[in-house]
């Protein structure tokens, strides 16, 4: 029927379809110039250095709304310094659009990783990009792998205090002043511990070591001695650094708090026996008292008796019985 159709209004069939096709080229070449005009610059920078972008790939970061620019730049880093980008488990366009979406920065983690590569450390790009998806700088990270950082224990920035105060047995206080040398410990520094824990470690051992130390003067000869004991408990347990030295920056004598704390306690033991004199000469006040108001009493009771006997011989001599007893003495 539609070939009756196009006899009808004399149009060859073949004719039709060598136009659709035409067409169809025509749309696909304006889309490739479309999109070297835009990508094209780009495309050949990849293509250049081996990177393996596709103008494919460049399209679909357009519509991911993924900047280009930057994923091309990051692979062409990862192919020049020998990085894989082509396996599987390498660094691949994908991985790296999915690195972004996901909120990372993905040139730290190439820079990481080409850092870790150049000083032999086993870093691939998942780790790396968990790392950073974790919220920690794995480029600092990986630079202190390489070059150990210093931290003071205390930090002053933290707790506003310059050194820790610890007593040791004698009573004699000890202000000290720690520099902790660590590096960071890449297989941990997911879920690791970080640096307020590594101080809050070393001050408590540093306070523990001291207050069991006999005297001072053994803190003062021997500091590394403390060091050391430090050094032996595995303070960097569970944390994402290694702890590679622990050294006694500075050390200073305090106050003499075991002296001070036993004059505190005589002064403390002469109120205490003051105000037990004074409570047992209180009551000694109060016996006497007591005392003194007894013999008023029983002095009052020997004057009413006395005052009673002229009363009863008055009596007496009233009813005769006085002149009675006389009589019955001087008859006998």
């Amino acid at each position: 029927m539609i070939a009756t159709l196009f006899a009808q209004v004399n149009i060859n069939p073949a004719m039709i379809a060598w136009w659709v096709v035409i067409g169809l080229l025509g749309l696909v070449a304006l889309f490739v110039a479309v999109a070297f005009f835009a990508f094209g610059t780009q495309w050949i920078q990849a293509f250049a250095a081996s990177a393996k972008v596709s103008m494919f790939s460049l399209v679909g970061m357009y519509f991911r709304q993924v900047k280009a620019p930057m994923i091309v730049h990051a692979k062409i880093m990862a192919a020049q310094a020998g990085l894989d980008i082509t396996s599987r488990n390498g660094i691949l366009t994908q991985r790296l659009e999915a690195h972004y979406l996901a909120g990372g920065n993905v040139m730290n983690v190439i820079q990481a990783i080409i850092a870790a590569q150049r000083a032999g450390i086993d870093l691939d790009f998942d780790r790396a990009a968990a790392i950073d998806l974790a919220g920690r700088d794995v480029q600092d990270a990986v630079r202190t792998s390489v070059h150990p950082k210093v931290i003071d224990c205390p930090d002053p920035r933290r707790s506003g205090k310059a050194t820790l105060s610890a007593i040791a047995k004698d009573g004699v206080e000890l202000r000290v002043r720690t520099r902790v040398t660590v590096r960071t410990n890449l297989e941990q520094l997911i879920g690791g511990a970080t640096e307020e824990t590594i101080i809050a470690r070393v001050g408590e051992s540093i306070i523990s070591s001291i207050g069991s130390s006999e005297s001072h003067q053994t803190v003062l000869e021997n500091p590394d001695m403390i060091s050391r004991t430090v050094l032996r408990r595995g303070l960097d347990a569970q944390t994402a650094f290694q702890i590679v030295s622990i050294d006694i920056a500075d050390i200073d004598v305090g106050d003499n708090i075991g002296a001070r704390l036993r004059a505190d306690q005589a002064e403390a033991d002469v109120r205490v026996a003051r105000a037990l004199a004074e409570s047992r000469r209180a009551e000694a006040i109060a016996t006497e008292q007591e005392n003194r108001a007894s013999v008023s009493s029983n002095r009052a009771a020997l004057v009413l008796a006395e005052a009673e006997v002229p009363r009863a011989m008055a009596l007496a001599f009233r009813k005769g019985n006085l002149g009675l007893i006389n009589n019955g003495k001087h008859g006998e």
